[in-house]
């Protein structure tokens, strides 16, 4: 565990691995070269780092799946260890925080998970907000507001992945494993935070909705629905 984050410290290497797991498929040297900007010789070494550490391995194989003619080219893929420590990233202070606000805003009008839903769609508003005033990006359609939103869904560890031009899918939920614990809740609460991103950053055309797969998050962003 220890050698594992350790080696997560460099951030080329990082960021390869985080990019590795995104692509749930085997993906070559050059793929991950060229996700973080670096030779291919330096992505090798940085890869064999990470097999060394067991968060990688490595086989020689089509990245597509299609046998060709020749020499396979070395292919990595994610082992099943599971680096609570940063991978996959997790934000339990966020949730603790919301709820806790939650709680103490809480009137007797609502109950408290209506609350939290309220809370968290607020928190994320702000969040969006506070982002347009730094950036001042001027009118965003679908587009450009998918690209702004997968800047800050990296940040936020939720591992934004495009699946086409018009989907935001993301890989990791970072309120796991107490998403399982009280799904309605959390979900909800992700949900709401979302679409108040969308609404403070006042994104047209794309709206966050509930599309819960095993092993991600709950929610997914989509272009062209409204």
């Amino acid at each position: 565990m220890i050698e594992s984050v350790s080696v997560l410290g460099e951030d080329s290497r990082r960021k390869m691995f985080a990019f590795i797991r995104r692509q749930r498929r085997p993906v070559t040297r050059d793929e991950a070269a060229a996700s973080v900007g670096i030779s291919r010789k330096l992505a090798a070494f940085h890869l064999d780092k990470l097999v060394d550490a067991g968060l990688l391995r490595a086989r020689y194989a089509s990245p597509t799946g299609i046998r060709k003619v020749g020499r396979q080219p070395k292919v990595y893929e994610p082992t099943d260890n599971d680096i609570r420590v940063s991978i996959p990233d997790r934000r339990h202070e966020l949730l603790a925080d919301l709820l806790l606000e939650a709680v103490l805003t809480e009137d007797d009008s609502e109950t408290t998970p209506h609350a939290a839903v309220r809370t968290a769609g607020r928190r994320g508003r702000e969040l969006g907000e506070s982002e347009r005033e730094q950036t001042r990006p001027g009118r965003l359609g679908a587009e450009r507001g998918l690209n702004a939103c997968e800047r800050m869904l990296d940040r936020h560890g939720f591992e934004p992945v495009r699946e086409t031009p018009t989907q935001l899918r993301l890989r990791n939920c970072p309120f796991h494993p107490l998403a399982s614990k009280a799904p309605d809740l959390v979900c909800g609460m992700n949900h709401a935070f979302l679409a108040g991103y969308l609404e403070g950053l006042e994104i047209s055309g794309v709206e966050a909705v509930l599309a819960p797969r095993p092993g991600e998050c709950c929610v997914q962003l989509d272009a062209g629905k409204k």
